[in-house]
């Protein structure tokens, strides 16, 4: 790998960690910097998915405040993230790419319109058991589902997973952030192990880009901690419109 393809593949960790730990866009960033430090494209998504990992790692440790009293909640979330990362890295593996690639900017899309949206407070009632469970139980299936795309490609996963946590309790925009953060670096790191088995992963440039990656999302999460929340949703809930558009341009 030459000095530029690695100052090259740097900068994209930096702003993939950065944009990854506030909205889940890391790949927009890191997975063209692959392909143009010359990996072919399945190279160069399973390397960025085991990189990644360590885009997780910084986006948990810069989270820690918000994940204080959420111990509950990411506890019943872990074992779907898992075994959603692990069911999208066999997917990946075993079936061709055009099926996700059509209906992600649709989710996409609609993802970002209910981050604009404005939330409504929860009720003051408290839900009844029933409807609680009921309600897990739905979460529980969109995030497995959320989950399986991030460990197929996961492009803006984190966009679709922060309007759905925004819409399912959370109480702040940081704390939803940080409720992803953990969720989907667990998907991460489950499809991960399975690519580091058995892809075609380029380990040097994982080393490069990991590095990127820990630097910037250590930052992210204090950017989101300190910034007004309604100019962050609206510049994340943007980002995700365009590139739904763009996804949706390059799928038809």
């Amino acid at each position: 790998m030459s000095w530029s393809q690695t100052v090259l593949l740097v900068a994209a960790g930096i702003l993939g960690g950065l944009t990854g730990s506030i909205a889940g866009l890391a790949s927009v960033a890191t997975y063209p910097a692959l392909l143009v430090a010359g990996l072919p494209p399945v190279a160069a998504n399973v390397t960025n998915t085991v990189a990644l990992v360590f885009n997780g790692i910084g986006s948990i440790l810069g989270s820690r405040p918000e994940l204080a009293g959420q111990r509950q909640r990411i506890v019943r979330l872990l074992p779907v993230a898992l075994l959603g990362g692990v069911a999208g890295a066999v997917l990946l593996l075993s079936t061709p790419a055009e099926g996700f690639e059509k209906v992600v900017p649709l989710l996409l899309g609609l993802a970002s319109l209910a981050i604009l949206a404005p939330v409504r407070p929860p009720p003051v009632a408290a839900p009844s058991s029933r409807a609680q469970t009921l309600r897990r139980a739905a979460e529980a299936v969109a995030i497995g589902g959320i989950c399986i795309y991030g460990g197929y490609f996961g492009a803006a996963a984190g966009v679709l997973l922060l309007a759905l946590l925004l819409r399912s309790g959370a109480s702040s925009l940081a704390h939803a952030n940080a409720t992803k953060n953990v969720v989907l670096g667990a998907a991460n790191l489950s499809a991960a192990v399975i690519f580091a088995c058995v892809a075609p992963v380029h380990w040097t440039a994982v080393a490069v880009l990991g590095l990127g990656c820990l630097i910037g999302s250590r930052l992210g999460p204090i950017v989101v901690r300190h910034a007004p929340h309604r100019p962050m949703r609206i510049a994340i809930g943007l980002a995700g419109l365009a590139l739904a558009v763009k996804l949706g341009l390059d799928a038809y």
